[in-house]
């Protein structure tokens, strides 16, 4: 059994900072892909960044320069430091992990189950 759990989340006034964890824990083999994604209500999921295991970032262009997203391969962890809050950034954050269970040599997709952020301006 193979889980995402988060931390973090919370209200904070624009401007402000906030960040969020994420932790892989179970019979993991190998973490492929470990990211964010938010959804802010009435609109789809989209990527917030995401982190590969050979060491590869990717950003939304919404959150480049305030955003910054960091892993630790060894604990299977990714944290998302935002910076510089705007209430356009309120939604519902969810981690997402490519992950190879142990015994399942095929990756797949995971999710933790979503922490809200909300921004005030």
């Amino acid at each position: 059994q193979v889980q995402l759990v988060e931390s973090g989340g919370g209200l904070v006034q624009a401007g402000g900072s906030l960040r969020l964890s994420c932790a892989a824990s179970g019979r993991i083999f190998r973490v492929n892909y470990m990211g964010w994604y938010r959804q802010a209500p009435g609109n789809q999921r989209e990527l917030v960044a995401g982190f590969t295991r050979s060491g590869s970032t990717n950003y939304a262009d919404s959150v480049k320069g305030r955003f910054t997203i960091s892993r630790d391969n060894a604990e299977n962890t990714v944290t998302l430091q935002m910076n510089s809050l705007k209430p356009e950034d309120t939604a519902v954050y969810y981690c997402n992990a490519q992950i190879v269970p142990t015994g399942i040599l095929i990756s797949s997709d995971y999710w933790g189950q979503g922490t809200q952020v909300t921004v005030s301006s």
